[in-house]
């Protein structure tokens, strides 16, 4: 990484529009572009090694992906630690792992948490499962109302 400042804030969705509510994080990102513009937004299908380097430019990144399980509130939302290049070999990587690349490669270091978002619906469709469109409305709302903390430096508290 060149000696420039980082950005602030980049938003990684991970999903696939086509598959219900895989898409939940493609969603996320187009409801948080008018309301947070001047923060990066990223649409990926899977995260790829290449994202290593990308998140070396920014101080803090959330990844924000759906999932099949249960979580109170419909979402969480936590700190992503670094997991020691397991499952570095595989086709579809995880935050942790990428963050664990980062770290190797740039050293930057920085903040960086998930926020899943509870899906119900996986088939071939266009269309979201109401539940996960509602679950996806709340953490909409907690991450709007939490921004600030987050840049901060400060983790929120889902209530």
């Amino acid at each position: 990484m060149s000696n420039k400042e980082p950005k602030d804030l980049l938003i990684i969705g991970i999903g696939n529009s086509g598959r219900s509510d895989d898409g939940l994080g493609w969603l996320m990102l187009d409801a948080l572009k008018k309301p947070f513009n001047h923060v990066d937004f990223l649409y990926r299908y899977q995260l790829q090694i290449e994202d290593a380097e990308l998140l070396s430019h920014y101080s803090t990144v959330i990844f924000v992906d759906a999932t099949k399980e249960p979580v109170k509130n419909g979402f969480f939302f936590k700190p992503c630690h670094p997991n020691n290049g397991l499952g570095l070999t595989s086709h579809m990587l995880e935050p942790e792992t990428i963050l664990w690349l980062e770290n190797q490669l740039y050293a930057t270091n920085p903040d960086t948490f998930i926020l899943g978002i509870e899906g119900k619906k996986w088939g071939l469709s266009l269309e979201p499962s109401e539940i996960g469109l509602s679950n996806l409305n709340r953490a909409i709302d907690f991450l709007v109302k939490n921004i600030n903390l987050i840049l901060a430096r400060r983790t929120p508290c889902i209530l």
